[in-house]
């Protein structure tokens, strides 16, 4: 019995020194634990779009970091100017020991309730999004992956740390830099050579090689993708794009789509074979720009005899959407013709971030080529010319447009789907709505030219006259692309001020930099949600251009009849390509 207290002091400092040693191995700012908590925290309240527990664990994981660095900071800053004003000596080692231990326990308490509270919020998004929500003990991995994503983002930050106190080590030996100044003209080379690296060097190193990665998936061809015999498509022995250099996205347009037998069985009446012209990246030779080949291909096709053209501004990857197409197709009966053309390798994402200009350079360069094309031609014998846009494809599309005088004057029909809140046209008829209508659902100009929709009700409101030529913008309330942007950072957006769409949590919340970090995260998630909502627009697509293009003889048993056929197409599209 006497024995045991001896044994028990021994243990207990061996247990002091272990965790003094973890916590020299360890380094744990504690001031930086609670911010970090703290940012964990507020990155796993709602968002536009559902998040698994492994998305959100990378996404918790980054930002938690993020608030380590600051309360890291923060603490340094009290022990330099507040700590010595206190007229306090350092507490003792059981309080200071005790304290710690408070911080850990309440803070995994704090992350453990909050990723308990985020399963609920999660089930609740998939819930207004039709789909089936996530169960609270799967969700709560999440808070073992953020420790350690976070982990490994402190470990290369304090590897930089290391790398700054060597500069300034060797400052102070080669070139005399005062010990005292020797670290803060170290960090200040260590940034400058960073940022003139990311600037030029890396930035372009990056995109150089990002480009040559994704023009290998560009040269392969789906075993879906058939070169085409009709004469009435590009990549056909006819055509003068040839199969090879149409590039992954755009020998898939030209191989699919409904034919003309397709299109008379599923209307009840006789069609034209459908035109598909489009030139990738590698299809046009010295001296022969893409658009210029593009109206060739037209020409060559008897495209300017059709009923309609469509001028198609891509993804990034030249991606052009079946629906979209295949729409046009079925309700003019085949007597269209739809050209696209190809400006990156880079899918949007970082297309958005290297190509915006391609695109929008794309954009106004084949309409403009289309357009001069056709005014040719007598005023009576010129077909309808409708354009179209997806993503960044609505950016580049709109790019051809000093305004909507100029569009009026020269579309018959306008379609945009999922624009960027950064596209110029856009965001100057949201801007200027009428008053009493919301940003998720603009009114402008009273609906009698432009029109906003995220449902296929929404094209008829309000109820007057929609004059055309008809211009529409397809957009979620739950679309990530449609509402990110840097002004998120400092001030509170009106779709969150205002009633907010439907698919969108009641608890989502705006707080300065953190929305604007939760929104930029959705954007890789987009598309990870059911039809209807974020950034997947489904057949909201056809009953927008039946709006737009009233086509002859449309009706509600043809549109069902098109809408499985198109769906139909989609669905093998994603499950084969």
């Amino acid at each position: 019995m006497f024995e045991s207290a001896p044994t028990l002091a021994k243990l207990r400092v061996r247990g002091v020194v272990v965790v003094r040693r973890v916590e020299d191995i360890i380094d744990l700012n504690y001031a930086g634990l609670v911010v970090a908590t703290l940012f964990f925290a507020l990155s796993v309240t709602p968002s536009l779009v559902p998040r698994d527990w492994m998305f959100q664990g990378l996404i918790s994981g980054i930002n938690a970091a993020l608030g380590y660095g600051l309360g890291c900071v923060l603490e340094w800053l009290f022990r330099l100017w507040v700590r010595p004003r206190i007229p306090l000596g350092p507490p003792p080692t059981r309080v200071r020991y005790a304290l710690k231990s408070a911080v850990l326990i309440v803070c995994a308490l704090t992350a453990a309730l909050m990723l308990v509270q985020s399963a609920r919020w999660q089930r609740e998004i998939t819930a207004l999004m039709g789909m089936v929500g996530t169960e609270t003990a799967a969700y709560l991995r999440t808070g073992l992956l953020s420790l350690a994503v976070g982990a490994a983002v402190v470990a290369v930050y304090r590897t930089v740390r290391e790398i700054v106190s060597f500069l300034a080590r060797q400052l102070n030996r080669w070139v005399r830099v005062p010990r005292e100044l020797a670290p803060s003209v170290g960090i200040l080379v260590l940034v400058v050579l960073t940022v003139t690296l990311f600037n030029g060097v890396a930035s372009r190193a990056f995109f150089a090689v990002a480009n040559s990665a994704f023009s290998v998936r560009n040269d392969y061809t789906s075993p879906n993708a058939v070169q085409p015999q009709q004469p009435q498509r590009s990549g056909s022995p006819e055509s003068l794009a040839p199969w090879d250099t149409l590039g992954f996205e755009g020998r898939w347009f030209v191989s699919h789509g409904p034919t003309a037998s397709r299109i008379a069985a599923v209307t009840g009446k006789p069609a034209l074979e459908p035109i598909r012209a489009y030139v990738g990246l590698e299809s046009a030779t010295e001296g022969v720009d893409q658009a210029r080949l593009a109206v060739d291909e037209l020409e060559r096709t008897g495209a300017f005899d059709r009923a309609v053209i469509v001028v198609v501004t891509t993804t990034g990857t030249g991606w052009v959407n079946s629906m979209a197409a295949g729409s046009i197709e079925y309700m003019y009966g085949g007597d269209s013709a739809i050209v696209a053309t190809q400006y990156s390798y880079l899918p949007s994402a970082l297309s958005f971030l290297a190509d915006r200009g391609k695109a929008m350079d794309a954009g106004r360069d084949l309409f403009d080529a289309v357009h001069e094309r056709l005014s040719q031609r007598p005023a009576g014998q010129r077909p309808k010319l409708f354009v179209y846009g997806e993503s960044l494809g609505s950016q580049g599309s709109e790019g051809a447009f000093d305004g909507v005088a100029d569009l009026r004057a020269k579309v018959d029909g306008a379609l945009w789907v999922g624009p960027p809140n950064s596209n110029r046209l856009w965001k100057q008829f949201v801007s200027r709505r009428d008053p009493g209508s919301r940003e998720v659902e603009p009114v402008y100009a009273d609906g009698l030219v432009v029109r906003f929709a995220s449902d296929s009700d929404d094209l008829a409101r309000p109820d007057t006259e929609w004059r055309a030529p008809r211009i529409a913008y397809l957009q979620h309330a739950s679309d990530p692309i449609v509402w990110w942007s840097t002004d998120l950072i400092f001030s509170r957006p009106d779709w969150l001020s205002e009633p907010r769409g439907s698919d969108v949590s009641s608890q989502m919340r705006w707080s300065p930099f953190v929305t604007f970090w939760q929104v930029a995260a959705d954007l890789t998630n987009a598309q990870g949600v059911s039809d209807g909502h974020g950034h997947r627009y489904g057949s909201l697509v056809m009953d927008a251009w039946a709006a737009i293009a009233q086509p002859p003889g449309w009706n509600p048993e043809l549109a069902e009849r098109v809408r499985f056929q198109l769906e139909s197409a989609e669905e093998f599209e994603r499950e084969t390509k």
